[in-house]
């Protein structure tokens, strides 16, 4: 039986747990994940688990967080004036706002923190600095 290797076109199916069982992610109610290994489309350490597997396959692999979405980044967390958000504006810690960068692109941060002073906003991937459990099942190599 064909084994995935690097460059193949896949179709799996996963759940993602945290080291406290809590899930994160899971395909089960959707379709499968395609994606190619190797293409970047998925984090580092999800495209190595896929390596070598068989179609109907599973596998429980854990992936640390240099090979997920990285460290957490005390330097992605900034503080910023309240003044500095409209007045009638709701805000709340665990709410994610779009905001503009210097150089035009867009970021995605989460308050952290909220005072009547200053607004605490972290622009890390909310499971930086996280390790990932996933089971991966192998359902087709396209």
């Amino acid at each position: 039986m064909a084994q995935a290797k690097q460059g193949d076109t896949v179709k799996v199916h996963y759940t993602g747990t945290l080291d406290d069982g809590t899930m994160f992610d899971t395909s089960a109610d959707r379709d499968p994940l395609q994606f190619t290994i190797g293409g970047g489309q998925v984090i580092p350490g999800f495209d190595i688990a896929v390596l070598g597997m068989e179609q109907g396959q599973i596998r429980t692999t854990v992936i640390e967080p240099d090979d997920a979405y990285g460290q957490h980044s005390g330097e992605l967390v900034t503080e910023v004036a309240r003044e500095r958000f409209p007045a009638d504006m709701e805000l709340e810690v665990g709410q994610q706002l779009q905001v503009g960068l210097a150089d035009g692109q867009q970021a995605i941060v989460m308050i952290v923190d909220l005072s009547d002073e200053a607004v605490t906003l972290d622009a890390n991937h909310p499971l930086a600095g996280q390790q990932l459990t996933f089971e991966i099942e192998l359902v087709e190599i396209v």
